[in-house]
């Protein structure tokens, strides 16, 4: 019997100048990926990939293609390679958009133009600098909870991901989520720092971007994945069109509740874990969870090599 397998991809905030130079030194499908997504986008992605400016890739509608494009690329290597093949796929965030390409559900053409106009919506409801996101290691959920109600004061800050024990993020006004970090300092936090995102994402800032982004789902083929993918807003797997656009809508002013993501693959006997795209924050935070999980990010020659070592029987 093959090892459980799933596929995880990263989210925002993983991005940055240079990811994934090794692996297309060694293997073509990088360049030729990106060139599609370049097609679709109107600039040249990988050249800001591979160069910036930071605050340049940085920009919310540019970070989303960026990190899709690079996730579906490992995807490829890993299949022309013969990789083994996940039970579950499923995504942080953004990564949900990467696992549906990779599943089959979308093309990586509108997958990639549907996160742009995505990041496009949501820094036109809330304009560079007036929102932030913050993650707040060390503290109870029920404690950064309490810390968002005091420190509203007209304005909105909530809970915006459940990553790990002890391991949230909060999202909204920049001068509410920046008095929440205060709270949570004082209260003996372990680390508070502030995400390179610029936009609020997963809280009531971004309902207004929901009635339009939907319009935008609808014009976007969506099929039945072939490998199923586990969505982050319900912690559950949707195989029609229709529930997985609801989903997707939802998922923008909704909490990310990616520890659930993980104990769910668990509850189903997934054995081994893959992070597919730039970084390895979520090979990070899987270990935080389930400490005695295999666990490994899957970006540059090396994981690869070690990756395709693995005896998957």
């Amino acid at each position: 019997m093959n090892t459980l397998l799933a596929i995880v991809f990263p989210g925002q905030a993983s991005q940055r100048v240079g990811m994934l130079k090794t692996l297309a030194a060694h293997y073509s499908l990088v360049e030729e990926t990106f060139s599609e997504a370049s097609e679709i986008l109107g600039y040249d992605i990988w050249k800001l990939v591979q160069y910036g400016p930071f605050t340049e890739l940085n920009k919310t509608y540019r970070a989303q293609p960026a990190i899709l494009t690079a996730s579906v690329a490992v995807w490829r290597i890993w299949k022309q390679q013969g990789g083994c093949m996940p039970q579950i796929m499923a995504g942080h965030s953004l990564g949900e958009y990467s696992a549906l390409v990779c599943a089959g559900s979308m093309d990586l053409r509108s997958g990639v133009r549907l996160v742009m106009v995505r990041g496009m919506l949501m820094q036109e409801v809330v304009p560079n600098g007036c929102g932030a996101m913050s993650v707040i290691i060390g503290l109870n959920d029920d404690v950064v909870f309490e810390f968002c109600k005091a420190a509203q004061q007209d304005q909105i800050v909530s809970l915006a991901g459940f990553n790990a024990p002890g391991h949230v993020v909060i999202s909204g006004n920049k001068a509410a989520v920046d008095r929440v970090n205060l709270f949570c300092k004082n209260a003996g936090a372990k680390h508070v720092f502030t995400l390179p995102i610029s936009v609020p994402a997963h809280c009531a800032l971004m309902k207004p971007v929901a009635t339009r982004f939907i319009k935008e789902l609808e014009k976007i083929k969506i099929n039945t994945p072939s490998i199923p993918v586990l969505n982050s807003t319900d912690v559950c797997i949707e195989q029609e069109p229709r529930a997985i656009r609801s989903a997707l809508m939802r998922q923008l002013y909704t909490p990310v509740r990616w520890r659930e993501v993980v104990q769910y693959c668990i509850h189903q006997r997934i054995e081994k874990f893959l992070e597919m795209g730039p970084g390895k924050i979520l090979t990070g935070l899987i270990r935080s969870i389930v400490s005695n999980v295999f666990s490994l990010s899957v970006n540059d020659p090396v994981s690869l090599s070690e990756a395709m070592k693995i005896d998957w029987n």
